[in-house]
């Protein structure tokens, strides 16, 4: 009855929760990382040099630091509901309005306050799911979230150099000008309804039957009387806790690779041989394809044997080396093929990774924790693209850039391998339901 009731519980706030905050984090990746599709045909038009667009590119992840712990806290403090919206609404409204960018100056000041206004979104879902799910199964539920990252680049290839040949011209504006706008209204669409949809905590579920919710609330509630020392953490004592400085170096290296792969991967594409922008989207659509299918297989590896941080460390090793291969390949399929495998290993440890960030604190620690994190990890977000654009000002490819970007991976793999015990291994799933799951990221 117990492993029913579990299995009823976990299946009814997966469904009501992971879709919504899905399809949020397409939205917001793909307003985040389209500037690398508009860059095919902006860079030409306002006269901006790869490093120009690399530091632009990096900028965002200036102003997103700056105020990601400050409103982690404020998610936790007003609610992920109000907080998650206002995030939204004002990201749109910010990506909207780099379709007029005219000078080098605003596109930085744009970029900039992009970050300000994204800050906190994808730590404050991660925290959002610690505050309904067990450890246990954490990780698939980050994984069912997260994976929209790859699938936002995979669809927002295809859609992005379609919005940019269709809509050319239109009206005396650019293609990559009306892309830009368009993919930034559902940012405040979406925004609102997030206001009617998500319920803050699962005390106050009233979608939930009165059984269900007494199992979540009870077995959460024990999950935090564990770590019950941390749930009221001062700023002060989270900031000088070696895990979290383990954990932000590591992410440091991982973004470092992320995002050169993430922001210049169109251009990369490019560089492999003549093809039109329309052909280049749909191609760069296939190695965040494989990296979708590599994050639901390994997170959903991670929670069935309870691992994380060498799951982890294998996965940005296999990146690594694919991109340091696809350094000497002139053949264009090889390079393809590579670009795939290092996506798969790159994306494929990112919900493990969130899952391990959550584990060491509870309560409004966890808010403030994956924060600091993920603020002190942005500076490979803004190092990433920008040391890809000045390597390909000096070097004239991209060679080079793809070598440097292997041997940050290499480094996040070398870090996870040594990170201490302390949180690392977590209690595997049990098989609650015999081919019953959670969703589709959930093993069985």
């Amino acid at each position: 009855m117990e492993n029913t009731l579990e299995a009823a519980t976990i299946r009814r706030v997966y469904w009501r929760l992971v879709p919504l905050l899905f399809i949020l984090l397409i939205i917001n990746y793909l307003d985040r990382v389209n500037i690398g599709f508009a860059a095919l045909r902006m860079n030409k038009e306002l006269g901006f040099s790869a490093s120009v667009f690399g530091l632009g590119a990096g900028i965002f992840f200036i102003g997103y630091a700056v105020f990601e712990v400050p409103s982690n806290i404020m998610l936790h403090r007003f609610g992920a509901r109000l907080w998650i919206s206002r995030i939204m609404v004002s990201w749109g409204i910010v990506s909207g309005m780099l379709a007029f960018v005219h000078s080098q100056t605003a596109f930085y000041v744009l970029r900039f306050l992009l970050g300000v206004a994204e800050a906190g979104f994808i730590p404050g879902v991660v925290a959002y799911l610690a505050y309904w799910f067990p450890v246990r199964y954490r990780s698939r539920a980050n994984a069912g979230v997260i994976m929209a990252t790859a699938i936002a680049s995979a669809i927002g290839s295809p859609v992005s150099g379609l919005l940019m040949h269709a809509l050319d011209g239109n009206m005396g504006y650019s293609g990559w000008r009306w892309m830009l706008l368009l993919e930034a209204l559902p940012a405040v669409v979406l925004g609102l309804f997030t206001l009617f949809w998500l319920t803050d905590r699962p005390e106050r579920a009233k979608w939930l039957p009165a059984a269900q919710k007494k199992w979540l609330v009870d077995e959460l509630a024990a999950e935090a009387e564990k770590l019950g020392k941390t749930a009221n953490l001062p700023f002060s004592k989270i900031a000088v806790m070696p895990r979290v400085w383990s954990l932000s170096l590591l992410f440091v290296c991982f973004l470092t690779a992320f995002y050169g792969v993430l922001m210049w991967l169109p251009q990369i594409v490019k560089s492999f041989g003549s093809m039109s922008d329309l052909e280049v989207a749909f191609i760069t659509a296939l190695p965040f394809c494989c990296a979708a299918v590599s994050m639901s297989l390994v997170s959903r590896h991670s929670d069935k044997v309870g691992e994380r941080k060498r799951h982890i460390g294998y996965c940005m090793a296999v990146g690594g080396f694919a991109l340091l291969a696809c350094a000497f390949v002139s053949q264009p399929v090889f390079g393809l093929v590579l670009l795939c495998v290092a996506a798969s290993g790159i994306w494929g440890c990112l919900a493990v990774f969130w899952t391990l960030t959550g584990e060491f604190l509870t309560g409004a620690a966890v808010a403030i924790g994956i924060a600091l994190i993920n603020t002190l990890g942005q500076f490979g977000g803004l190092l990433g693209p920008w040391m890809v654009g000045l390597i390909k000002d000096f070097t004239g490819s991209f060679s080079i850039a793809l070598i440097a970007l292997s041997v940050a991976a290499f480094l996040a793999s070398l870090i996870a391998f040594l990170l201490s015990d302390e949180s690392a291994k977590t209690e595997a799933v049990p098989t609650l339901v015999p081919g019953k799951g959670m969703g589709p990221s959930s093993a069985g």
